[in-house]
């Protein structure tokens, strides 16, 4: 059944006419009226979400009831709970990579079921974003993320946060704090998940191209991250958080 990112309230019996970008794809699959087709809010804060709304979490079934030239009506038949599996609360906080590797990231991330991404600007980032262009560039990310939850079926769509400085993204982190680094001394990541308590978020962190400078990490460890490493190669600055990622959710059966 083909699903789409629908941003509305998904209540079961009533009629709505799709977004522009869900409509867009309905015709270009040339569906029918009376065909089905899955629907999901995603959870991103807005002003018809709360908390308790079931149809901000789980996915609804809805069925085609007109095709006009740009808009396409649709009636929820029912609702369905969540079909996320169980996952650690991860929270990333990454300086943005070069050219398309940040799209590359965000996508494979929100796949692996990252909680939000905060994009940094760190001394060594090669992308220099402020103004309207930063804001354009994380609503392409959120549609990132949107895209790859339409094609993995989770139903939480991970935030995008509007990219940070360092110092003021580190200051609003919690939970358990990790960072990625290549200094001496570094514990294994692996040894680090496996002393974690499940359900307990996590915030990790990871540099750009050529990490974080020795000031950076710095500030990091005063604000409470532990230093861990993935082993002896270096990683990439688009595939070290997604190898960390993976592991990460682990935490929920680690520990069961």
């Amino acid at each position: 059944m083909p699903r789409f990112h629908c941003p509305l309230p998904l209540i079961p019996g009533q009629e709505l006419l799709l977004p522009a970008g869900a409509a867009r794809h309905v015709q270009v699959l040339r569906l029918q009226p009376g065909e089905r087709i899955e629907l999901f809010h995603g959870g991103l804060p807005d002003a018809a979400t709360t908390a308790e709304a079931p149809w901000s979490r789980g996915h609804a079934e809805a069925e085609v009831l007109r095709m006009g030239r740009s808009e396409v009506e649709v009636r929820i038949l029912q609702l369905h709970p969540p079909r996320d599996v169980p996952e650690a609360e991860v929270h990333l906080l990454v300086g943005v990579p070069a050219n398309e590797r940040m799209d590359w990231l965000v996508e494979k991330a929100a796949e692996l079921g990252v909680r939000s991404i905060q994009p940094l600007q760190t001394s060594r980032s090669v992308l220099r974003l402020k103004g309207d262009r930063a804001e354009r560039r994380q609503a392409h990310w959120q549609a990132v993320a949107i895209s790859a939850c339409e094609q993995s079926g989770r139903t939480r769509v991970p935030l995008i946060q509007p990219l940070r400085s360092l110092p003021e993204a580190l200051a609003a982190s919690a939970g358990r704090k990790a960072m990625l680094s290549l200094t001496a001394g570094s514990q294994p990541l692996h040894t680090w998940v496996a002393g974690q308590r499940p359900q307990q978020p996590v915030s990790l962190l990871s540099g750009p191209e050529g990490g974080l400078d020795a000031a950076e990490e710095a500030l990091a460890l005063q604000q409470g991250f532990e230093p861990i490493t993935l082993g002896a190669h270096v990683l990439r600055a688009e595939t070290a958080p997604l190898a960390a990622l993976s592991l990460l959710q682990l935490l929920p059966d680690a520990q069961a």
